[in-house]
């Protein structure tokens, strides 16, 4: 009864416009791409401010109505699911780039802003926006800011919270916080901006974000990599973050296994070079120096094949060719439709341990599962392996028996159950693997003095 007035209330006070229930809900904002089963929300919210946010909040707070807040739903880990009659929030109609700020080298958008539009806006000014995810065309700025995310480019720039200077939320109440900051030097008390990064929704909802920019690279250089073993690799990541005219950018390692798999079953993909080989990298520079950087990149690589850090490798020498090598490591997006019912992981692990725990991981499953599919790939650089596995059809049983072989490993390690994908629903159970009792109570205890009634996605994370 509770629900159902609240819901009456939401439309009289703001409109069927702002409220949309039954039929006016698109079917899309049932879930995300986690695959989690979803529910209908009772009705989708659709501000076109701040203030309009903040008087729904108030509302659903003061009914007690549970709120799913929605981005772009492409996270992987359920936490953008409405399961338990919740409202849904959805700020798709604040999605302008608002500013940006040549002086101070900013961008002020609105949480409903897809990545892409950042970063063409950025682009337009003659500014990188450094977060790049293979969603970028879906995802939004808040569902990015909310998830912490992580993707290409970690290893250079850091995470998502490492692009934002200020931010503006709404609190379960209706409480607006946060300022609009662009400063790097900010030491004014509790941090409020990274307190809501990787909250997935269950602290706040963010409404406008100021993101910090860097310049446009003029030179980026690509080259894919053959190695003889996982030592190799990480030398030649410690030799290119010392060697190279701004290090790199981006190092993305693939075991043999995932290389052969896509070569086989992923139509239009050329191999980068002849051979098999133990390890696969594919590096990227990015150089201020349009003449320099290049002969640079290519004079470290030579000197890497001379001492046989590399077995072989191949340089991109245009664009096109840039593309055709991510084009191996980015059809990963075809994973869901090869491999139906597949267990995905996104776990990290100290940089020195990702070797031997690759090879347990792999051994683990190839005993129990001869059969199945198993294949490894990350970014290296920053401690993120990503496992695919596959057995039995993709039976619930069998995903179920996977998971705990590989977070069993994970724990084993002192890794990291999420890396970059967040916790939702799907990995609440094994939060406990990587956090301790004490760090799970400061949570709860953080989440009871913002969200006393419990409202913002329940369920999720903790």
């Amino acid at each position: 009864m509770r629900n159902e007035q609240a819901i009456d209330a939401l439309i009289r006070a703001l409109g069927a416009d702002l409220v949309a229930t039954g039929l006016g809900i698109p079917d899309r904002r049932h879930g995300d791409w986690s695959g989690v089963p979803a529910s209908v929300p009772r009705a989708l919210l659709r501000p076109y401010s701040t203030g309009q946010l903040a008087r729904m909040l108030h509302i659903c707070n003061a009914f007690g109505q549970p709120v799913v807040a929605q981005g772009g739903l492409t996270g992987l880990a359920g936490g953008a699911c409405c399961a338990r009659g919740e409202v849904a929030v959805s700020l798709e109609r604040m999605n302008a780039v608002e500013e940006v700020d040549a002086i101070s080298g900013t961008l002020t958008a609105q949480a409903g802003c897809t990545l892409q539009a950042v970063q063409e806006a950025a682009g337009a000014a003659g500014f990188l926006f450094a977060l790049d995810l293979g969603a970028r065309g879906t995802c939004t700025i808040g569902g990015n800011l909310s998830t912490n995310a992580g993707g290409n480019r970690v290893i250079r720039y850091g995470t998502m919270r490492d692009q934002v200077l200020g931010i503006e939320a709404v609190l379960a109440d209706g409480s607006v916080i946060g300022g609009l900051h662009k400063m790097v030097k900010n030491n004014t008390g509790y941090d409020l901006r990274h307190l809501l990064a990787g909250a997935e929704g269950t602290l706040g909802i963010v409404t406008r974000v100021v993101l910090k920019l860097h310049p446009q690279p003029r030179s980026v250089s690509t080259a894919w990599c053959g190695l003889p073993d996982y030592e190799a690799v990480t030398t030649l990541l410690q030799r290119a973050q010392a060697e190279l005219p701004g290090g790199v950018s981006a190092f993305e390692v693939m075991w043999p296994g995932y290389l052969d798999f896509m070569m086989e079953k992923v139509k239009g993909l050329r191999a980068p070079l002849p051979g098999r080989h133990a390890m696969n990298v594919l590096m990227e520079s990015a150089g201020a120096d349009d003449v320099h950087h290049p002969a640079a990149f290519d004079d470290f690589l030579a000197r890497m094949l001379e001492e046989g850090v590399i077995g072989d490798a191949a340089v991109a020498r245009s664009s096109t060719d840039a593309r055709s090598l991510w084009a191996v490591r980015d059809a990963t997006a075809q994973l869901p439709v090869l491999l139906p019912g597949m267990a995905a992981f996104d776990v990290s692990f100290a940089i020195a341990d990702i070797g031997r725990a690759a090879l347990e991981c792999e051994a683990l499953l190839r005993e129990r599962w001869p059969n199945g599919t198993a294949l490894v790939y990350g970014h290296l650089g920053d401690g993120n392996l990503h496992v695919i596995a596959h057995a039995d059809g993709g039976r619930p049983e069998t995903r179920a028996q996977i998971e705990e072989r590989v977070y069993d490993l994970t724990r084993r390690y002192r890794g990291a159950v999420s890396a970059e994908h967040g916790i939702g629903l799907l990995k609440r159970k094994v939060l406990g693997h990587t956090r301790s009792p004490a760090e799970l109570a400061a949570m709860r205890a953080v989440k009871n003095a913002l969200d006393p009634k419990g409202i913002l996605n329940p369920g999720k994370v903790i």
